[in-house]
């Protein structure tokens, strides 16, 4: 097995142009296989086209897609007056399953018009497999009901935390949104401290200079973390 993995910037690597791209630079990540060529990509919004053209110029076959949650800058739909393709436009052009968090499915399915038989509901802990890599699914409430992240295993060493908005590399996703928590928040963010390996954090958004850094370096830098209990998180970072 060898992993494939790019992560790629909406507004400069794909959806160039595309002024709701540009403004949110969110990140979308194909992760797959490169013995069995299959893949998977995380959070479609803006131009799946182009993010199929890419897997199938890399040679690549999309088996899936991983929603970390349900806001339209990730899977589509309607936000700042635009209207935003996604996961409904990819996979009408290459049905293939949709994994979504358990608590999270109602809401995908309010915001990007797909049904409930289009998505596959994961509870925390599941694995997705696409070829030989195993990608743990870790609910991660907080931000939205249903928040993921997904932990990806390297061969070459070294694991990859596909974080979406629960961990930046400075700061977390907003919890002042319908849905929510910041109590939930800073214990998904313990969550996420506690896991082995000190996994590289790729977040949802680059709202840093560097795209990506080892956990403990967040750890050690992101004001997130230095709150020591819940009820201090909530009185700094709570709505």
């Amino acid at each position: 097995m060898g992993l494939y993995f790019r992560q790629l910037l909406s507004g400069q690597d794909y959806a160039v142009g595309d002024p709701v791209a540009t403004q949110m630079v969110n990140f979308s990540y194909l992760i797959g296989d490169t013995a069995t060529r299959e893949a998977v990509v995380v959070d479609p919004a803006y131009s799946p086209d182009e993010l199929l053209a890419t897997l199938d110029a890399d040679g690549m076959r999309l088996t899936g897609v991983l929603a970390t949650h349900h806001h339209p800058d990730h899977v589509g739909g309607s936000m700042m007056g635009f209207d935003l393709v996604g996961v409904a436009d990819l996979i009408g052009r290459h049905p293939v399953p949709i994994h979504v968090q358990r608590s999270e499915a109602d809401y995908v399915t309010r915001v990007t018009g797909l049904s409930a038989t289009d998505l596959t509901p994961h509870d925390h802990d599941d694995v997705i497999e696409v070829g030989d890599v195993a990608i743990r699914l870790l609910h991660t409430p907080g931000h939205t009901p249903g928040s993921q992240c997904f932990l990806v295993p390297d061969p070459d060493g070294g694991d990859k935390l596909v974080a979406g908005d629960t961990l930046f590399l400075q700061g977390c996703g907003r919890t002042d949104f319908p849905g929510g928590d910041a109590a939930q928040m800073y214990h998904s963010l313990q969550q996420l401290a506690s896991l082995k390996g000190n996994p590289t954090v790729y977040p949802g958004h680059r709202y840093s200079d560097a795209p990506s850094a080892p956990l403990t370096d967040v750890q050690r830098t992101n004001m997130v973390y230095r709150a020591s209990s819940a009820e201090q998180f909530v009185a700094a970072f709570g709505s």
